[in-house]
């Protein structure tokens, strides 16, 4: 019997109706489906029962052997395909995938937010559909005024339209983690994966990093976080034209209107 392994932060999910819940949540089409972190493979077979075609990237090698052996008959009808290693590692060459997927896991708490980030930057990447710790699946579907309305949030609705499907219950992994999770759908803006909407690499990195600065003191006001980038009295000519209070903490402040004071103020 295989236990989870805490250096990988694994919680293997026990429960078939919550399977069966994130199954009906996945786009109904044909396209690919890439599993990050399988585990024992539970969810992968509802995947496969459900007529879809997977690719799996999975860390844990003694996993990776006990994946090859029981999905066997799926590798070798290629319907199933396994790649053994860091699936951040796999991105560093670009996408993970040669087709456009929609991404489905149930993700290490540790490295969540980064797996993510990474999704929602590759182009070939449809959808993302997440179990992850509830904190931060909150955190990316946050609305404007929201107090955990954040840079997360910011991105995540800049590039797809992020929602919170159910949430699930400890009692539902083996072992059980320590806190709540949230089964987190993030859809993509068509006209983000065809490269027209709002960023090249190198501006979606220079956005980045201004909203960085933007939250960087998140009980501040907006405009004295942002003078340690551009001169007040450019500033000050923006948030008059884009009709921003001077006082507008950086919850306050619409997904549009960063988008605009970036654009407008350049980096």
């Amino acid at each position: 019997m295989i236990k989870a392994k805490k250096r990988f932060g694994q919680n293997f999910l026990k429960d078939d109706l919550v399977k069966k819940k994130i199954i009906q949540s996945m786009p109904n089409d044909s396209k690919k489906v890439v599993e990050i972190g399988p585990g024992l493979g539970d969810l992968t077979k509802e995947l496969l029962r459900a007529d879809k075609r997977v690719a799996a990237f999975e860390i844990d090698l003694e996993l990776c052997g006990y994946l090859q052996k029981n999905f066997k008959t799926e590798i070798e009808r290629n319907r199933f395909e396994l790649i053994c290693g860091d699936v951040l590692k796999s991105w560093e060459n670009g996408s993970l995938l040669d087709e456009e997927y929609h991404l489905v896991a149930n993700l290490p708490y540790y490295v969540a937010t980064n797996i993510i980030l990474r999704a929602l930057e590759d182009n070939k990447c449809e959808s993302i559909l997440v179990m992850i710790q509830k904190e931060v699946a909150e955190k990316f579907a946050a609305k404007c005024g929201d107090k955990n309305f954040s840079a997360l949030s910011i991105l995540a609705n800049s590039i797809s339209k992020a929602r919170i499907l159910f949430d699930v219950e400890r009692d539902s992994f083996d072992p059980p983690p320590k806190v709540t999770s949230a089964v987190l759908k993030l859809e993509k803006f068509k006209e983000y994966i065809d490269e027209s909407l709002f960023f090249d690499k190198k501006e979606l990195e220079d956005f980045k990093f201004f909203l960085r600065v933007a939250f960087k003191q998140p009980r501040k006001i907006l405009l004295k976080n942002l003078q340690s980038l551009y001169e007040k009295d450019i500033l000050l000519k923006q948030f008059e034209f884009l009709e921003i209070p001077l006082n507008a903490r950086p919850h306050q402040l619409e997904t549009l209107k960063y988008r605009l004071l970036f654009k407008n103020c350049g980096l």
